[in-house]
């Protein structure tokens, strides 16, 4: 562990790839928390939306989370709502992370900001699993599944979350808040995203009126594995979760089986049982068994993943040209915004297997 950094100079801020003084924040811990000794800052590569960094006080060893500097969208990178899921599931016995703190004031970090507890475990950028033995890589594919599946069980209502977002139409909501994001957008013309925008309500299955808590971004890239068992230890970055339909998240879990490994690593293409993973199917069955009350996944829920994904994207994109983005990466990635919206298009013409 590093040495005190009293007095931190505002060019350590550059050194550290923070955005923000990193002497404010060793005053505040210290005013906070406790004067401790030993002080590290790391910023965590990867992430395109809230700037996350690895914070070590003392013995504390922590995780902020803050919302990137400059103009952001109305209800975008909103934290406050991430720590407020946290402080609900966590007490609930979920796999979160404990919830430290919230600091609303900007003044301190340029943002608002929260800590909370670093959980030790295993991450997985590269949804094929290369890194791991070819008999563990279905375990933990299942093992995301049951998480997924123990999120939604629980009642919004039993944790405190019932306000969280309106209850139904979800879909009908999300399909009207993505194609008017995409529509005020500065990119170029995407036609295979215009004719999803156009599909989508044509095809919006009926409301079954099913409410849960639905994260908005899973996937196993934001999880955080049991560092030597197959189970999730903790589901990550909430700041797209609101009370909506579960589906929303198994389609959108299931977007690595509709794209390929160049496309934000997805798994199409590859020969899943020689690699010892488990196929669309199988994965959707696994969630089932853990939710056996749950609506089939249809093309639609594929469609509308991937056609949200496609304008999250797009996002990107425009925070890039803006000089915002938190991802170093970010304008590399905004050509999958009509890739996605391509694989989209293939599902809906019966380009590839359902996985029902």
């Amino acid at each position: 562990m590093s040495p005190r950094h009293d007095g931190l100079p505002e060019a350590t801020a550059a050194t550290l790839g923070a955005d923000f003084a990193p002497a404010a924040l060793l005053s505040f811990l210290d005013a906070t928390l406790g004067r401790a000794d030993g002080f590290d800052l790391v910023r965590i590569a990867g992430g395109q939306s809230n700037p996350t960094y690895f914070v070590t006080h003392g013995r504390a060893r922590m995780v902020l989370r803050k919302q990137p500097q400059g103009p952001i969208l109305r209800g975008a990178h909103a934290i406050d709502r991430e720590f407020r899921i946290l402080s609900a599931l966590h007490p609930a016995g979920l796999p979160v992370p404990r919830p430290i703190l919230f600091h609303a004031d900007a003044g301190l970090l340029g943002t608002p900001f929260y800590l909370m507890e670093r959980v030790e475990g295993r991450v997985f950028a590269d949804a094929a699993l290369p890194g791991l033995p070819r008999e563990e890589r279905r375990a933990i594919w299942m093992g995301l599944a049951d998480a997924m599946a123990a999120l939604h069980g629980a009642r919004p209502e039993a944790v405190g979350l019932a306000d969280l977002g309106r209850p139904g139409t979800y879909f009908a909501r999300q399909i009207a808040r993505w194609t008017g994001q995409w529509r005020q957008s500065a990119q170029g013309p995407i036609p295979e995203l215009d004719r999803l925008a156009d599909w989508l309500p044509a095809n919006l299955p009926p409301d079954d009126g099913v409410t849960r808590l639905a994260h908005g971004d899973f996937r196993i890239g934001n999880m955080i594995f049991h560092p030597t068992e197959p189970r999730v230890a903790a589901i990550l970055d909430w700041e797209l979760a609101t009370l909506g339909h579960p589906l929303a998240d198994l389609g959108f879990c299931c977007i690595a089986f509709h794209s390929a490994p160049e496309e934000y690593g997805g798994l199409l293409g590859l020969d899943l049982a020689a690699l010892g993973l488990p196929d669309e199917a199988a994965f959707v069955a696994r969630y089932r068994a853990g939710r056996p009350d749950s609506a089939p996944l249809l093309p639609f829920h594929r469609v509308f993943a991937l056609y949200r994904f496609a304008v999250i994207f797009v996002g990107i994109a425009d925070r890039a040209r803006e000089g915002s983005a938190a991802g170093a990466d970010a304008a590399a990635l905004a050509p999958l915004a009509r890739r996605f919206a391509i694989r989209a298009g293939e599902i809906i013409d019966g380009g590839h297997p359902e996985g029902r």
